[in-house]
């Protein structure tokens, strides 16, 4: 009799030929080149380095398309972008040292958003490792452990047969819920060194599923069921689990209104009858969130941002559904469901009884008309008019990447993002020179449709030289510079708390004739032809810049009331 295994242990007479008679001239970098294509990898984004030169030497034998950017940092959003869009581990290749350490801000936010990124980096060669002074250059006593408190796992490869097995291990913790940012670090000689072990030619790496306990789910099915007055807090981690139509039919059943976190924008349709929208930071839905009597909160931590800035003290019963362990009640008590949100959400939609509340669309037109006419009375009409003139000019299919300005913060609050993980912002870590560099990423992605990038000009000169990469594989990007002379969002925070500002003015060059130097076609608009010149932009293929001069204002924050 055949057994299962015994067809799996048996190599076919190719496969033992190829096992046998190893193609000539390669080396470690190899190794590393085919456990990715074997694991379906297509795209790999980096910065090459004298430590690396073995992997990229590598990519010239292998069928993978290499887009490589200017900063190791802004590859390692665009990596972030792409794994964000195509729910894939994105492989950033980077050398030791200062290039390796350059990508840091890049991790964090790949980790504070949960976007999938298989970072592999060169180390000194193996005769330098184990703390000594060796003296080699980009030398660091423990390069790995600059990034332990960063990353979700480290590996650490110190022999060529270690390589296809690290990668594979770091490949499933990338796409193990929640997802996250890895590292593999490999030493130089180990990478330059001839090879003689088999083209790697498969790879199994699923991810591990994170479903949520039954008696959980149970009492958590049983507390909604009963509810008097439900609502739901939907974050990133919905989007990430691909769960936004399950959360959905889920408020269907229960009636529940839902509010997005900005790292959920998109997850639930901001036209529904049940959507709150996105108006986290707003006292009128912080007020309206602590009237429930059961909250259910589906991937998010309620961190800063969620918990309109930790003055939300919920009053009823809270049920969080969370990937990420360490997030479970670490700000409020609760039912805490450890689990991945689609997974989650499924089980409740076995297990709850559909509730009857004709009153609950009337309840959340009671809020956002609230939430209008606080805004309303600001005077605030040039900010709304931008954002909207974006929206309008925007393809409904089309990803938008945010740095950190204001018209981002506005965005986060008050933009449809028209589905879900199509807006993507650096609103997890918050560091600048995201938005660009992401933008990149993500048309890489998905070349099908135009993508947006927004930035300030602050942010802006982060990312100056990704032009060139822009240009370069002609990646259909559009940039929205807004260009306010200074680091704009600092300057209110200074001015409110101190009464002037300090320190947040820019000299800056004239973007359109920066833009137009590296052979990108540059416009300056106005508030009053920014639609237009955006949607024009946008239309043609490749990269382009689109300035508009312009001071936005924040509208007033509610937690300074609390």
């Amino acid at each position: 009799m055949t057994h299962d295994h015994d067809l799996v242990l048996r190599p076919t007479q190719a496969q033992t030929s190829a096992a046998l008679n190893p193609p000539p001239g390669r080396n470690g970098g190899d190794l590393v080149v085919e456990t990715l294509a074997a694991l379906g990898t297509t795209t790999v984004f980096g910065l090459p380095g004298q430590h690396a030169l073995g992997m990229f030497d590598a990519l010239r034998r292998s069928s993978l398309r290499y887009i490589g950017l200017r900063v190791e940092n802004n590859a390692g959003f665009a990596a972030d972008a792409y794994g964000r869009i195509t729910g894939e581990a994105a492989p950033l290749l980077l050398s030791t040292g200062p290039g390796a350490l350059t990508s840091l801000a890049a991790l964090q936010e790949a980790a504070a958003a949960s976007a999938p990124v298989l970072a592999i980096s060169s180390q000194i060669p193996t005769a330098g490792l184990g703390g000594g002074r060796h003296g080699y250059l980009h030398e660091l006593p423990d390069q790995s452990a600059s990034f332990r408190g960063v990353v979700k796992s480290v590996h650490t490869v110190r022999a060529q047969s270690q390589i296809p097995s690290a990668i594979e291990a770091a490949w499933k913790s990338a796409l193990t819920a929640p997802h996250g940012p890895v590292w593999v670090e490999i030493p130089q000689d180990v990478l330059l060194a001839e090879t003689v072990i088999p083209v790697v030619t498969g790879g199994d790496a699923f991810p591990e599923e994170l479903p949520p306990r039954p008696e959980l789910t149970a009492v958590a099915a049983d507390l909604l069921s009963r509810a008097a007055r439900p609502a739901i807090i939907a974050g990133g981690g919905v989007v990430r689990a691909d769960a936004s139509g399950k959360l959905k039919q889920l408020a269907e059943m229960l009636q529940a209104p839902v509010v997005t976190t900005p790292g959920g924008k998109g997850a639930f349709p901001w036209k529904h009858p049940l959507s709150l929208q996105s108006w986290i930071e707003d006292r009128h839905t912080t007020d309206f969130l602590e009237d429930a009597d059961v909250l259910l909160v589906v991937g998010s931590g309620l961190g800063e941002l969620s918990s309109n800035y930790h003055t939300f003290k919920p009053r009823g019963r809270v049920v969080q559904i969370e990937a990420d362990l360490g997030k479970l009640e670490s700000n409020h008590p609760a039912l805490g469901i450890h689990a991945d949100a689609r997974l989650a959400l499924q089980a409740l939609l076995e297990t709850v009884s559909v509730r009857e509340d004709a009153k609950a669309p009337e309840r959340v037109r009671e809020v956002l008309a609230k939430v209008a006419e606080r805004i309303g009375s600001q005077e605030l009409t040039l900010e709304q008019d931008v954002l909207a003139a974006v929206r309008r000019a925007l393809p409904a299919d089309s990803p938008s990447f945010w740095d950190m300005t204001i018209l981002a913060y506005w965005a986060w609050s008050a933009f449809d993002a028209k589905g879900p993980n199509h807006m993507h912002s650096a609103q997890g870590a918050g560091g600048l020179g995201y938005g660009f560099p992401a933008a990149l990423g993500g048309a890489v992605a998905d070349p099908t449709r135009p993508v947006l990038a927004v930035s300030g000009d602050g942010g802006a000169l982060y990312s100056i030289a990704e032009l060139a990469t822009a240009r370069q594989y002609d990646l259909n990007v559009t940039w929205l510079i807004v260009d306010d002379g200074g680091y704009g969002i600092l300057r209110e925070y200074m001015t409110d708390a101190f009464g002037e500002a300090t320190a947040t003015e820019l000299t800056r060059p004239d973007y359109v004739a920066l833009a137009e130097s590296f052979g990108v076609p540059g416009v300056r608009t106005m508030p009053q032809t920014l639609e237009a010149d955006l949607a024009k932009a946008l239309a043609v293929p490749g990269p382009s810049v689109v300035v508009l001069p312009a001071v936005l204002r924040m509208f007033a924050a509610t937690h300074l009331e609390s």
